[in-house]
């Protein structure tokens, strides 16, 4: 069990992804995502979600990200956020967690 204290260190905040580009790089099919956080600023992360996300689909989409991990090297790439979502059962396909409705860029999952 965690305490509320402990889910608090956890930095989810609202971003819109704002540049799209492969990653051929990676070990596993991914894309390099650049995300406008508001007042945070732009950060890129890596994300394997090539199997139900297309480039296009993707950008100025809104999606929720840990934003106080350390960066981390992927590759030639450094993703500095981890973007949030869900494998599907018995598949290795994600799918992203975003706002129903448009939200304020860097607002606090709360």
């Amino acid at each position: 069990m965690v305490t509320f204290q402990d889910f608090q260190k956890v930095d989810m905040r609202v971003g819109k992804i704002t540049k799209v580009e492969d990653f051929p790089e990676a070990r596993k099919p991914a894309y390099k995502l650049w995300i406008d956080f508001g007042s945070l600023g732009v950060k890129k992360t890596s994300a394997q979600i090539t199997k139900l996300y297309t480039k296009e689909a993707l950008l100025n989409k809104q999606v929720i990200a840990v934003v106080n991990f350390p960066p981390k090297q992927i590759a030639n790439f450094t993703s500095e956020v981890l973007v949030l979502g869900l494998i599907k059962k018995n598949s290795e396909e994600v799918i992203l967690l975003k706002p129903e409705i448009e939200a304020e860029l860097g607002q606090r999952v709360a």
